[in-house]
């Protein structure tokens, strides 16, 4: 059987006819996918959203040691959190087959850096498969599984953002269900309690394993020379090597699939028939490092290819700088276009908020989400982000340092909240802390993609489940100052956060609105402006709406448009009337 698959798709298929039977992840771009087409197998794998990516290694972990197939899945920063587990299970081992799907995003379309988890497959001694399309994802997956058994190791799959979500023909076999048998428990604390004197022990075993993954990816038919003409050799892995047999059709090629450990004998033999070898990878020169510490000459372009995404403009001029053929033209970028900034959803429920938060001057220490656009202007009310949950601590660390404005607040979404907040707000109330925790709930994992989380009241099945509120793990932490409002209501929002930034303690603010997308809502009204009352101030350009538009009336100077409300886009939010001073914005008749 044949299907047009993404790389997401096929890789939910192949833990299907694998015999995967758990499953989990933390929602991110570019692998989120992967856990929802899961999902449409109908229960056949046991599957979940799991609070954070440290939580689903671990439950991937519990599982292999359980001796079933499991298959954990997450972005490139994700792994970052996963690390703790993983850096331990690598020393005790699989026994069911342990696939780890780790999703790297070149140019950072969807992230805040840009890092190379080829890398940190080196650092945690496992198996690296790196699939150049959507066939190959399906096969190495399925190919993990096995190696991941026979060899009592964790394997991880490394995507980026162009493989897991470009499609291709994959061949997926009968497409029936495949059946792993399970591996009988046995109580072994040696094996599986890494306490240091079992973990001196397992030391040893991962060095005797890693020669013998050695000569394993020496043998692997994922890793292989293609021939060509010419004495120019190239060596690439991934979505990189799309790219080099689209610049280089004629060249000789070395294909890596398995890439880690390299098979360095293999690339030596193919360096031999060449004059000259290059290595074509994208990010960081984990392949080139390691080929040039074996002895292996090999040539340094003076092309960038190390930052961003590659492409064959890019390798068109990588070919121009080796074999002398003519340089491409450089793209001349579009112009004319309108630009549109990045921006809040009209309606969007976190605008209210960082309306408020802007005016108060407060210092806002934010993080990952939607409301990370609250850092943009107009509203320009963010001040820090870095990773999932740092927001908590950042601020604290600000009020610590004896940041001079006295304002100082925290701000995530309920999935982030769950995901690693609440670690950072027990140390506010354990410390006594006098920061203001607001949280922005959505009831959503917005960005992503609309994926539940546990505030929704819902899993990845759609199961009834337990709706955790915010307000409530503050105060079971011990926070006295606790509020639930609203998000529209810009008076009673710049009250409640103007006493809880300058209250002297700790202070939580739930900000509880829906996610106007996900709840396909629109207000009873749409607003409209009354040229004749409108000043022209602008005021309500700083709410940073995108249904508020120049219109095409001006001020009595002639100086200012005044606005206009786009219809089409207006919720019936109500907040540029609230903003509005002259009264000339009001329900439309």
């Amino acid at each position: 059987m044949k299907k047009l698959l993404s790389a997401n798709q096929a890789i939910a298929w192949a833990a299907y006819r694998a015999g995967c039977r758990v499953a989990a992840a933390y929602p991110g771009t570019p692998s989120t996918e992967i856990l929802e087409h899961v999902a449409e197998f109908k229960g056949a794998i046991n599957c979940e959203w799991s609070v954070n990516e440290k939580v689903a290694m671990e439950i991937g972990v519990g599982a292999s040691l359980a001796g079933v197939r499991a298959l954990v899945a997450m972005k490139h920063v994700g792994l970052n959190v996963a690390m703790d587990p993983l850096m331990t299970f690598t020393y005790v081992g699989a026994i069911g087959g342990m696939v780890i799907i780790v999703a790297d995003d070149p140019s950072m379309h969807s992230s805040q850096n840009e890092q190379d988890n080829r890398s940190l497959a080196k650092f945690a001694k496992c198996l690296l498969f790196e699939p150049a399309d959507s066939q190959e994802a399906y096969d190495m997956v399925t190919a993990g599984f096995e190696l991941s058994e026979k060899y009592q190791v964790p394997v991880i799959v490394r995507t980026t953002t162009r493989t897991a979500h470009t499609s291709g023909i994959v061949d997926i076999g009968s497409g029936e269900r495949g059946e792993a048998p399970g591996i009988p428990y046995v109580k072994n604390a040696q094996r599986n309690v890494a306490v240091p004197a079992h973990g001196r022990l397992m030391r040893f075993a991962v060095e005797k394993r890693s020669v013998v993954l050695r000569e394993l990816t020496e043998a692997s038919p994922f890793n292989r020379a293609e021939p060509g003409t010419g004495d120019l050799g190239l060596v690439a892995s991934g979505v990189a090597y799309q790219y080099v047999k689209e610049v280089f059709p004629e060249a000789p090629v070395f294909k890596v699939g398995l890439s880690q450990p390299p098979p360095i004998e293999k690339i030596r033999a193919f360096a031999a028939g060449v004059k000259r070898l290059a290595v074509v990878e994208e990010s960081d020169p984990v392949l080139a490092e390691q080929i040039r510490a074996a002895g292996i000459p090999v040539v340094e372009p003076q092309t960038e290819l190390r930052m961003m995404e590659l492409n064959p403009t890019r390798l068109a001029a990588l070919r121009a700088e080796l074999l002398g053929t003519p340089a491409p033209e450089t793209p001349k970028p579009e112009t004319g276009v309108p630009v549109r900034p990045p921006v809040l959803c009209s309606g969007c429920s976190h605008r209210g908020p960082f309306h408020i938060l802007s005016k108060l001057k407060a210092t806002v220490c934010g993080d990952i989400g939607c409301y990370t656009l609250g850092s943009a202007p107009p509203l320009a009310a963010m001040d820090t982000c870095i990773c999932m949950g740092a927001a908590i601590g950042a601020a604290i660390g600000m009020r610590k340092a004896g940041l001079p404005n006295q304002r100082i607040a925290a701000v995530m979404g309920d999935s982030t909240f769950f995901h690693s907040g609440m670690t950072g707000l027990l140390d506010v109330a354990y410390n006594r802390i006098p920061i203001t925790v607001m949280v922005f709930d959505n009831r959503i994992t917005a960005m992503t993609g609309h994926q539940e989380n546990p505030g929704s009241g819902h899993t990845l099945l759609g199961e009834i489940s337990t709706q955790v509120r915010v307000a409530d793990v503050a105060r079971a932490f011990g926070i006295q100052r606790v509020h639930e409002v609203e998000p529209y209501d810009l008076a009673n929002l710049e009250k409640v956060f103007a006493e809880c930034l300058d209250g002297g303690e700790p202070a939580v603010v739930v900000v509880r609105g829906p996610c106007v997308l996900h709840e396909k809502w629109a207000g009873k009204f749409i607003n409209e402006v009354d040229a004749e009352k409108c000043t022209a101030c602008g005021a309500c350009f700083r709410i940073g709406c995108p249904a508020i538009v120049r219109g095409e009336a001006k001020d009595p100077a002639g100086k200012r448009f005044k606005s206009r409300i786009d219809p089409q886009f207006c919720t019936g939010c109500n907040l540029c009337a609230q903003v509005c001073k002259f009264g000339a914005i009001s329900p439309a008749k």
